[in-house]
């Protein structure tokens, strides 16, 4: 169990998270209730855990992005921008949000979680963040709520919205190895949890090699995620290869004059 230093640790570090967000709450142990993994819950002796706020949270967090995406993009289709939704609050883009204020900082991990690299991982910084929306929604209410997740994901958004690439990662992947390499990926995935509550890990390997990681609460947005990373790594490689090849064409011609 915690002791007296390590409570007024915890309780500065979400203060200041919530100077970080820009939040000011009237209740701040909602805040601490949402900052609390399930692992240190346990390990305290039973304390209630972040898992009620996360499932508001991710209610609030789809109805605002829906909102946004509606009234941002009046002439795209549904699909359009469902596909564009999916990007946006899939666990991996929230994981990338969360890194950028530094949530792992304040989440209160068990002594495994924090040992096994906790702050870090996919899964708890999504979760986390989803929680952090919903106990915002509750001590501030729907605005306050709503400006919060439109300056964080304001410009994920428009990021998403005007790549030319497909936002199935998994389909661009595939298009850009098999017109590239003469290859396709592959994916490997491993499942934890219970049945209520399952949490995936996909890797994408092309040639045997993993070049993306991912994590999800399903199969496909695992892969997904994977693919993402895959993608982008590659897509980076051969940038970098034909790069290299102009240089070296340029150098012969050079040479040859």
């Amino acid at each position: 169990m915690a002791g007296p230093g390590d409570e007024a640790a915890q309780a500065e570090s979400a203060r200041a998270l919530a100077e970080r967000l820009g939040v000011e709450f009237t209740d701040p142990s909602l805040l601490e209730l949402a900052l609390t993994h399930r692992s240190h819950a346990f390990e305290a002796g039973g304390l209630p855990t972040n898992e009620r706020l996360e499932f508001l949270g991710d209610a609030v967090l789809g109805v605002i992005v829906t909102d946004l995406l509606y009234r941002r993009y009046p002439d795209a289709s549904e699909g359009r921008l469902a596909k564009i939704r999916a990007a946006a609050v899939n666990t991996h883009s929230l994981a990338d949000l969360a890194r950028g204020f530094d949530l792992g900082a304040a989440v209160r991990l068990g002594r495994g979680e924090e040992q096994s690299g906790g702050r870090d991982k996919d899964s708890i910084l999504a979760d986390t963040l989803e929680a952090v929306i919903g106990a915002v929604y509750l001590d501030q209410g729907m605005d306050v709520a709503r400006d919060l997740v439109q300056r964080l994901i304001s410009d994920l958004i428009d990021d998403i919205a005007t790549r030319r690439e497909s936002l199935d990662f998994k389909t661009s992947l595939q298009e850009l190895t098999a017109g590239q390499l003469s290859t396709l990926p592959t994916y490997h995935l491993s499942e934890s949890g219970p049945d209520h509550e399952k949490h995936f890990v996909a890797q994408a390997a092309v040639d045997g090699e993993v070049l993306g990681r991912g994590e999800g609460r399903s199969k496909k947005e695992a892969e997904q995620a994977a693919a993402q990373e895959a993608y982008a790594v590659l897509s980076q490689r051969l940038t970098l290869g034909s790069e290299t090849q102009d240089d070296d064409d340029a150098g012969a011609g050079a040479g040859e004059s």
